[in-house]
């Protein structure tokens, strides 16, 4: 069993936190066997029907668990799981709980109010950089081209089918038992033409007529998968200034092997590394910090940055992701700074090893590793 320091190191301490924790990610991420590879639990596949029988009764269920770590795999498929969460969060405070299922859980607020202030939840993304050398393949290209759904990775050769059983399966189980939408075609006509089209500006007008609905579809569809996590929006930060984009977002595919998949890619060249490195770059962040709160930057001239972190405390940063420190153009950064002089101008690559400074008109620009920056960002430098 792959044991990944990162998250069990998170869901631990999630557990000191709370005796009710929430993993949820994307169907095969590695939830199951995540959870499977902690530390003296006991596990419960609730999809089996003896175990949801012996559920039915609670109390009784949980008063054989007193002092224990346990592990409710597919929570979901329970009659009433926020039931038995919160009667476990309220009267057995010493059983501790990791309840597993996809986003599409997270998404109900049913399940979200009744369990408000009982439990912790951990974000399982698609594989972050210190995933790769536990799963036996450090090789970063190969990581962006099958991307970082466990199984996918590990393929030899490159999963074309299952990317599409993988978008069958996601349509049946988890858009229909919770959203019940209808056109499917149109539904994964918009999958396809976002992945395809991963990273830039959304506007729903232009995806309406290709899908054949209207644009309040389109946008139902994009908070569907944004629910779901299946697709990552990021909007934009300003001071409401007049020269600044403050409406529209950019939309990022969630796994960079879908990206390839939808826009044909079978091999990677050089000019394909960097859009998938800020795709790479931008999953990183969110597992490290555990958050949405990414924005980008983009003037009305055109000049962008890619995202922008506003912490608690300390100078907002502002990152861009190159592939190479060759590749990095001024510009945008050069732009932020002069509405934002008090930023701290941020650079991550793949070949800032040691981390370097270069000053750009009177400011300093620091280039540095991925693992470098998730640091910073969430807080731990």
């Amino acid at each position: 069993m792959v044991k990944r320091p990162f998250w069990i190191n998170l869901v631990e301490r999630q557990w000191a936190r709370r005796s009710i924790v929430w993993l949820h990610g994307v169907r095969r991420v590695g939830k199951t066997c995540l959870a499977q590879s902690l530390e003296r639990v006991e596990y419960f596949d609730c999809e089996l029907p003896r175990v949801r029988r012996a559920m039915e009764d609670p109390e009784g269920f949980l008063s054989g668990l007193r002092g224990k770590r346990v592990v409710l795999d597919e929570v979901h498929r329970l009659p009433n799981p926020s039931e038995l969460l919160k009667i476990a969060a309220d009267h057995f405070p010493d059983v501790r709980v990791l309840a597993t299922g996809s986003s599409t859980l997270g998404s109900s607020a049913r399940f979200r109010d009744t369990l408000a202030g009982r439990k912790a939840d951990v974000w399982l993304t698609p594989m972050i950089e210190s995933d790769l050398k536990p799963f036996g393949n450090t090789d970063l290209p190969h990581r962006l081209l099958h991307g970082g759904l466990p199984p996918f990775f590990l393929s030899p050769e490159l999963p074309e089918r299952d990317f599409q059983e993988w978008m069958d399966a996601y349509w049946a189980k988890d858009i229909q038992e919770l959203f019940r939408l209808e056109k499917r075609a149109s539904f994964q006509r918009f999958v396809e033409l976002l992945m395809a089209q991963s990273g830039g500006l959304f506007e729903a007008t232009r995806f309406a007529a290709p899908c054949e609905v209207s644009r309040t579809t389109i946008q139902n569809y994009l908070a569907v998968l944004e629910a779901t996590g299946v697709a990552i929006v990021v909007r934009p930060f300003s001071s409401r200034r007049s020269h600044e984009i403050i409406a529209a977002p950019r939309v990022y595919g969630f796994d960079t092997g879908f990206v390839c998949a939808h826009r044909g890619w079978t091999d990677l060249r050089r000019e394909d590394l960097g859009v998938l490195w800020e795709h790479y770059v931008l999953n990183e962040l969110l597992a490290r910090t555990q958050s949405s709160a990414v924005r980008y930057w983009r003037d009305k001239q055109g000049h962008e940055v890619d995202f922008i972190f506003v912490p608690r405390r300390g100078p907002v940063l502002a990152l861009e992701c190159k592939w190479s420190a060759r590749d990095f153009d001024p510009v945008g950064l050069r732009a932020f700074a002069r509405n934002y002089p008090k930023a701290r101008l941020l650079v991550v690559t793949t070949d800032a090893h040691p981390r370097f400074q270069r000053k750009c008109d009177g400011h300093t620009v620091e280039f540095l590793s991925l693992n470098e920056a998730a640091r910073l960002i969430a807080g731990d430098e």
